[in-house]
Protein backbone atom coordinates (compact mmCIF):
# COMPACT_ATOMS: atom_id res chain seq x y z
CA UNK A 1 0.00 0.00 0.00
CA UNK A 2 1.32 3.27 -0.83
CA UNK A 3 2.23 6.02 1.79
CA UNK A 4 1.22 3.63 4.17
CA UNK A 5 1.93 4.60 8.06
CA UNK A 6 3.92 2.70 9.89
CA UNK A 7 4.94 4.14 13.07
CA UNK A 8 3.36 7.31 14.44
CA UNK A 9 3.71 9.67 17.69
CA UNK A 10 0.39 11.62 18.70
CA UNK A 11 1.50 14.53 21.14
CA UNK A 12 4.11 12.41 22.52
CA UNK A 13 5.76 14.19 25.85
CA UNK A 14 7.87 13.49 28.44
CA UNK A 15 9.01 15.66 31.42
CA UNK A 16 11.96 14.98 33.34
CA UNK A 17 10.64 17.21 36.63
CA UNK A 18 10.59 21.18 35.37
CA UNK A 19 12.19 19.94 32.10
CA UNK A 20 10.11 19.13 29.25
CA UNK A 21 12.26 16.71 26.96
CA UNK A 22 9.56 15.75 24.41
CA UNK A 23 7.04 18.63 23.51
CA UNK A 24 3.62 17.33 22.02
CA UNK A 25 5.38 15.46 18.90
CA UNK A 26 3.08 14.25 16.38
CA UNK A 27 4.73 12.51 13.89
CA UNK A 28 3.91 10.03 10.97
CA UNK A 29 6.64 7.85 9.29
CA UNK A 30 5.95 6.25 5.61
CA UNK A 31 6.59 2.28 5.62
CA UNK A 32 9.77 1.77 3.72
CA UNK A 33 11.10 5.43 3.71
CA UNK A 34 14.32 6.41 5.52
CA UNK A 35 13.19 9.55 8.14
CA UNK A 36 16.02 11.82 9.59
CA UNK A 37 15.17 13.45 12.91
CA UNK A 38 17.49 16.35 13.20
CA UNK A 39 18.26 19.13 15.74
CA UNK A 40 20.29 20.70 17.77
CA UNK A 41 21.85 19.39 20.72
CA UNK A 42 19.17 19.11 23.62
CA UNK A 43 16.52 19.21 20.88
CA UNK A 44 14.75 16.16 22.21
CA UNK A 45 16.20 13.42 19.68
CA UNK A 46 17.09 10.70 21.65
CA UNK A 47 14.46 11.09 24.03
CA UNK A 48 11.72 11.02 21.49
CA UNK A 49 13.83 7.95 20.12
CA UNK A 50 13.36 6.26 23.45
CA UNK A 51 9.87 6.83 23.29
CA UNK A 52 9.13 5.09 20.18
CA UNK A 53 10.97 2.26 21.19
CA UNK A 54 9.77 1.60 24.52
CA UNK A 55 12.65 2.36 26.38
CA UNK A 56 10.92 4.47 28.40
CA UNK A 57 7.51 5.77 28.89
CA UNK A 58 6.11 9.02 28.23
CA UNK A 59 4.45 11.61 30.19
CA UNK A 60 1.37 11.92 27.46
CA UNK A 61 0.58 10.78 24.34
CA UNK A 62 0.68 7.54 22.22
CA UNK A 63 2.79 5.46 20.26
CA UNK A 64 1.11 3.63 17.43
CA UNK A 65 2.65 0.86 15.22
CA UNK A 66 0.55 -0.21 11.80
CA UNK A 67 -2.25 1.52 13.92
CA UNK A 68 -2.19 -0.38 16.69
CA UNK A 69 -1.17 0.97 19.97
CA UNK A 70 1.90 0.23 21.44
CA UNK A 71 2.69 3.44 24.28
CA UNK A 72 3.36 1.58 27.49
CA UNK A 73 5.14 -2.08 25.97
CA UNK A 74 9.00 -1.72 27.20
CA UNK A 75 11.73 -2.15 25.11
CA UNK A 76 11.95 -6.03 24.43
CA UNK A 77 8.15 -6.02 23.61
CA UNK A 78 8.80 -3.93 20.93
CA UNK A 79 11.71 -5.66 19.48
CA UNK A 80 9.32 -8.39 19.25
CA UNK A 81 7.30 -6.55 17.03
CA UNK A 82 10.00 -5.45 14.85
CA UNK A 83 11.34 -2.61 15.87
CA UNK A 84 15.33 -2.46 15.72
CA UNK A 85 16.93 0.44 17.94
CA UNK A 86 20.36 1.42 17.73
CA UNK A 87 22.44 3.85 20.94
CA UNK A 88 25.02 6.52 20.27
CA UNK A 89 27.39 4.79 21.90
CA UNK A 90 28.18 1.34 20.04
CA UNK A 91 26.25 -1.54 22.25
CA UNK A 92 27.94 -4.93 21.78
CA UNK A 93 29.55 -7.90 23.63
CA UNK A 94 33.40 -7.14 23.67
CA UNK A 95 34.65 -10.45 24.32
CA UNK A 96 32.52 -12.33 22.48
CA UNK A 97 33.88 -13.00 18.75
CA UNK A 98 31.73 -10.98 15.57
CA UNK A 99 29.88 -14.43 14.99
CA UNK A 100 28.69 -15.02 18.07
CA UNK A 101 27.31 -11.62 19.27
CA UNK A 102 25.19 -11.79 15.86
CA UNK A 103 23.93 -15.36 16.60
CA UNK A 104 22.97 -14.15 20.20
CA UNK A 105 21.04 -11.17 19.18
CA UNK A 106 19.27 -13.68 16.56
CA UNK A 107 18.47 -15.91 19.38
CA UNK A 108 17.20 -13.36 21.67
CA UNK A 109 14.04 -13.18 19.93
CA UNK A 110 13.31 -16.55 18.90
CA UNK A 111 12.05 -19.07 21.20
CA UNK A 112 15.73 -20.44 22.83
CA UNK A 113 16.07 -16.94 24.17
CA UNK A 114 16.03 -18.43 27.71
CA UNK A 115 18.90 -20.88 26.99
CA UNK A 116 21.89 -19.00 26.31
CA UNK A 117 24.04 -21.65 27.55
CA UNK A 118 23.25 -24.77 25.35
CA UNK A 119 25.64 -25.83 22.52
CA UNK A 120 25.70 -23.55 19.89
CA UNK A 121 24.95 -26.74 17.73
CA UNK A 122 21.06 -27.26 19.02
CA UNK A 123 20.92 -23.44 17.66
CA UNK A 124 21.60 -24.08 13.75
CA UNK A 125 18.96 -21.80 12.47
CA UNK A 126 20.70 -18.95 14.96
CA UNK A 127 24.02 -19.77 13.06
CA UNK A 128 22.74 -19.79 9.96
CA UNK A 129 21.09 -16.57 10.23
CA UNK A 130 24.38 -14.64 11.89
CA UNK A 131 25.92 -16.14 9.02
CA UNK A 132 23.61 -14.43 6.27
CA UNK A 133 23.58 -10.95 8.14
CA UNK A 134 27.99 -11.22 8.61
CA UNK A 135 27.56 -10.95 5.09
CA UNK A 136 24.92 -9.00 4.56
CA UNK A 137 27.27 -6.27 6.51
CA UNK A 138 30.83 -6.69 4.97
CA UNK A 139 32.45 -8.56 8.29
CA UNK A 140 32.94 -12.34 6.89
CA UNK A 141 36.64 -11.85 7.20
CA UNK A 142 36.17 -10.44 10.97
CA UNK A 143 33.64 -13.25 12.10
CA UNK A 144 35.56 -15.17 14.69
CA UNK A 145 38.04 -12.06 15.53
CA UNK A 146 36.59 -10.69 19.32
CA UNK A 147 34.46 -7.72 19.19
CA UNK A 148 36.76 -5.75 21.15
CA UNK A 149 39.68 -5.67 18.67
CA UNK A 150 37.77 -4.47 16.03
CA UNK A 151 38.12 -0.77 14.60
CA UNK A 152 35.63 1.65 15.79
CA UNK A 153 34.24 1.66 11.61
CA UNK A 154 33.97 -2.30 11.86
CA UNK A 155 32.01 -2.14 16.02
CA UNK A 156 29.39 -0.14 14.49
CA UNK A 157 28.82 -2.54 10.92
CA UNK A 158 28.40 -5.04 13.96
CA UNK A 159 26.32 -3.54 16.39
CA UNK A 160 23.78 -2.70 13.22
CA UNK A 161 24.20 -6.64 12.17
CA UNK A 162 22.91 -7.49 16.08
CA UNK A 163 20.19 -5.21 15.04
CA UNK A 164 19.44 -6.73 11.65
CA UNK A 165 19.55 -10.22 13.26
CA UNK A 166 15.99 -10.91 14.18
CA UNK A 167 15.17 -9.23 11.19
CA UNK A 168 13.03 -6.38 12.29
CA UNK A 169 10.63 -4.06 9.74
CA UNK A 170 12.13 -0.40 11.56
CA UNK A 171 15.30 0.46 12.61
CA UNK A 172 15.81 3.35 14.72
CA UNK A 173 19.46 4.43 14.28
CA UNK A 174 20.50 6.69 17.06
CA UNK A 175 23.77 8.40 15.47
CA UNK A 176 25.16 5.20 13.43
CA UNK A 177 28.29 7.61 12.09
CA UNK A 178 29.21 8.92 15.74
CA UNK A 179 32.82 8.42 16.19
CA UNK A 180 33.54 7.39 12.85
CA UNK A 181 36.32 8.67 11.13
CA UNK A 182 34.83 10.78 8.18
CA UNK A 183 36.24 8.68 5.21
CA UNK A 184 34.64 6.02 6.75
CA UNK A 185 30.87 7.28 6.97
CA UNK A 186 29.72 7.26 3.55
CA UNK A 187 29.96 2.93 3.53
CA UNK A 188 28.50 2.91 6.54
CA UNK A 189 25.68 4.94 5.04
CA UNK A 190 25.57 2.83 1.58
CA UNK A 191 25.47 0.22 3.80
CA UNK A 192 22.27 1.66 5.28
CA UNK A 193 20.64 2.20 2.61
CA UNK A 194 21.39 -0.89 0.69
CA UNK A 195 19.85 -3.48 3.63
CA UNK A 196 17.10 -0.55 3.86
CA UNK A 197 16.13 -1.44 -0.12
CA UNK A 198 16.38 -5.00 -0.28
CA UNK A 199 14.77 -5.85 2.75
CA UNK A 200 12.21 -3.59 2.23
CA UNK A 201 12.77 -1.66 5.80
CA UNK A 202 11.91 1.23 7.21
CA UNK A 203 14.78 3.48 8.48
CA UNK A 204 14.73 6.07 10.95
CA UNK A 205 17.62 8.09 11.66
CA UNK A 206 19.21 10.53 14.31
CA UNK A 207 22.35 12.11 12.78
CA UNK A 208 24.03 15.26 13.26
CA UNK A 209 25.73 14.61 9.84
CA UNK A 210 24.34 17.37 7.96
CA UNK A 211 25.74 15.93 4.38
CA UNK A 212 24.92 12.54 5.28
CA UNK A 213 21.23 13.36 6.15
CA UNK A 214 20.68 15.74 2.98
CA UNK A 215 21.94 13.01 0.63
CA UNK A 216 19.99 10.00 2.23
CA UNK A 217 16.61 11.30 3.83
CA UNK A 218 13.13 10.55 2.18
CA UNK A 219 11.93 13.07 4.90
CA UNK A 220 13.55 15.17 7.52
CA UNK A 221 12.05 16.19 11.10
CA UNK A 222 13.57 19.17 12.75
CA UNK A 223 13.17 19.02 16.19
CA UNK A 224 13.90 22.02 18.43
CA UNK A 225 13.31 22.44 22.32
CA UNK A 226 11.26 19.25 22.07
CA UNK A 227 9.17 20.07 19.82
CA UNK A 228 9.07 19.82 15.81
CA UNK A 229 10.14 23.45 14.29
CA UNK A 230 9.73 21.83 10.65
CA UNK A 231 9.26 18.95 8.61
CA UNK A 232 9.60 18.14 4.72
CA UNK A 233 12.37 16.55 2.25
CA UNK A 234 15.82 17.48 2.28
CA UNK A 235 15.19 20.49 -0.48
CA UNK A 236 12.16 22.05 1.45
CA UNK A 237 14.48 21.84 5.03
CA UNK A 238 17.52 23.30 3.17
CA UNK A 239 15.04 25.94 1.58
CA UNK A 240 13.48 26.67 5.00
CA UNK A 241 14.70 29.96 6.51
CA UNK A 242 12.68 29.23 9.94
CA UNK A 243 15.36 25.83 10.02
CA UNK A 244 18.24 28.24 8.83
CA UNK A 245 18.25 31.37 11.27
CA UNK A 246 17.10 28.48 14.22
CA UNK A 247 20.40 26.58 13.39
CA UNK A 248 21.13 24.43 9.92
CA UNK A 249 23.70 27.27 8.82
CA UNK A 250 25.96 26.46 11.81
CA UNK A 251 25.30 22.56 11.77
CA UNK A 252 26.55 22.72 7.63
CA UNK A 253 29.79 24.76 9.30
CA UNK A 254 29.96 21.86 12.01
CA UNK A 255 30.14 19.00 9.52
CA UNK A 256 32.15 21.16 6.09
Amino acid sequence: MPNEIILESQNLRREFGALVAVDDVSLQVTAGSLHSIIGPNGAGKTTFFNLLSGNIPPTSGRVLLRGKNITNLPLHKTAHLGIGRSFQITNIFPNLTVLENIRLAAQALGRDNFRLFRSHRAFTKYEDRAWEVIEQVGLADEAMLLARTLPHGAQRKLELGMILAPDPEILLLDEPTAGMASEQVPELMALIQKIQAAGHKTVMLVEHNMNVVMNVSDTITVMHHGGVLAEGTPAEISANETVQTAYLGHLYEETS
